[in-house]
């Protein structure tokens, strides 16, 4: 595919103007102003940004099922009065639908690649693999008792999608190892979990710190905080993903950074469950690698990515009192290459010959483009999710101008609302 005449967000995150890209094999491998012969699709990009696409970089996506269906609760009430009795009730093809919705959701709006924790993951894997969209994906591991890793559901789920899915399409699926939380763990079984993601050269995907209670009585409990706790017992000798860690204290945010830990800060589902407000400007100070997640839509309620960049962007300032934290490079790097890199994918996430083709378009032929005295300002504060009118991952179009090409959207739509009635029924 040939694009020609369009901006580019280039490996610099400078805008380029009239620019020619050519994808070939699922790569990009040419940029410049020639216009090379015999290219099979044509693509005019006037007045049209071409920009790598956005990473969410913790999820739980087939969550979709509860978009809306309990709100205005405190987190424990929450989860165990709302969520779990209703998760309780899903089964397979259930996950299934849900993880069809939420790709759909996420391909409208330029999200190219995720970062999945949840459960029944074999069935997000198969909805990954029949779109060609590309995910991370970890089934969250939990222990309430001393029971051995051998025996666990999630590490039997793991081994299972290890066999099956793992790098599978080309590497666009990839398994990760996940422990649920430092309160739904015990040492033992974490000790376990670290050697098996060691061995298989796995990622591990956490929850940390998300929440006061969570972080207060792991003190009480381990004497430590989660993530001293998790360094101890060797997690962050592992390629981790920290989802929140709102409530980390400087020290924490020393180990993050020492320990090359992403810290995926999901703002909107923090604030609509007052969590409280993850402290980034002080963690990228500190040299830590941050990256934007949604959460499940149950506690975000939408998968807009740009809505979730510009939030990244405008809270810091507002609660540091300081205009200047948070450039618009800074939080779309946290939306996309921080993301990759965060994921092992070292060759995603930059408009560069070389690099996989994971890119959006977005149309600038709007209202809320004009004037553009600065793209990446226009691209931060003014744009819409609509704005989004190309999603490609591996040099693949997966959606274009309302255009599903890799699921049926009215069958997506039909099925997860079936799946819904039938678990309010049970």
């Amino acid at each position: 595919m040939f694009f020609k005449n369009i901006k580019i967000l280039d490996e610099f995150f400078k805008i380029q103007e009239d620019m020619s890209v050519l994808i070939k094999g699922g790569r990009i491998v040419y940029i410049g102003r020639e216009v090379p012969e015999n290219t099979e699709e044509v693509y005019e990009g006037k007045n049209k940004l071409l920009m790598p696409g956005f990473v969410n970089s913790h999820a739980h996506t087939p969550m979709t099922l509860l978009r809306g269906y309990s709100e205005n609760q405190k987190l424990q009430d929450w989860l165990v009065n709302s969520v779990f009795p209703f998760e309780s009730k899903m089964n397979e093809q259930d996950v299934f639908n849900g993880m069809m919705l939420g790709i759909a959701e996420m391909l409208r709006f330029g999200i190219v690649s995720t970062t999945d924790m949840y459960f029944k993951c074999e069935e997000m894997c198969r909805a990954a693999l029949v779109t060609k969209t590309k995910f991370n994906i970890s089934n969250g591991m939990t222990c309430f008792d001393g029971s051995r890793l051998a025996d666990n559901k999630s590490y039997k789920d793991t081994e299972n999608m290890l066999r099956e899915y793992h790098n599978a399409n080309d590497g666009a699926i990839i398994v990760d190892a996940s422990i649920h939380g430092e309160y739904t763990s015990n040492p033992d079984i974490v000790r376990e979990m670290v050697e098996y993601a060691l061995k298989n050269g796995l990622n591990m995907h956490v929850h940390l710190s998300e929440t006061e209670l969570e972080h207060r009585e792991s003190i009480e409990r381990r004497g430590k905080t989660p993530a001293r706790y998790f360094s101890d017992l060797g997690v962050f000798d592992v390629n981790t993903t920290a989802a929140h860690c709102v409530w980390v204290s400087d020290e924490d945010i020393d180990v993050l950074a020492e320990k090359n830990v992403t810290v995926s800060t999901n703002a909107m589902s923090n604030l609509k469950l007052a969590s409280g407000v993850c402290r980034v400007p002080y963690m990228m100070k500190k040299g830590v690698n941050v990256s934007i997640g949604t959460d499940g839509v149950a506690s975000n309620n939408s998968l807009n990515f740009l809505e979730e960049i510009k939030l990244f962007a405008v809270l810091h300032k507002g609660v540091n009192y300081n205009p200047e934290i948070i450039t618009p490079e800074e939080a779309i790097r946290a939306a996309t290459l921080n993301g990759f890199q965060a994921q092992g994918r070292k060759d995603s996430g930059l408009v560069k010959e070389g690099y996989k083709a994971d890119l959006i378009v977005i149309d600038m032929d709007k209202p809320n483009y004009y004037p553009a005295h600065n793209i990446l300002n226009n691209i931060v504060y003014s744009s819409a999710g609509s704005d989004v009118c190309l999603t490609m991952a591996d040099g693949n179009i997966l959606y274009k101008d309302g255009e599903y090409y890799t699921l049926d959207i009215e069958k997506v739509k039909f099925e997860a609302v079936k799946s819904v009635e039938k678990i309010l029924n049970k």
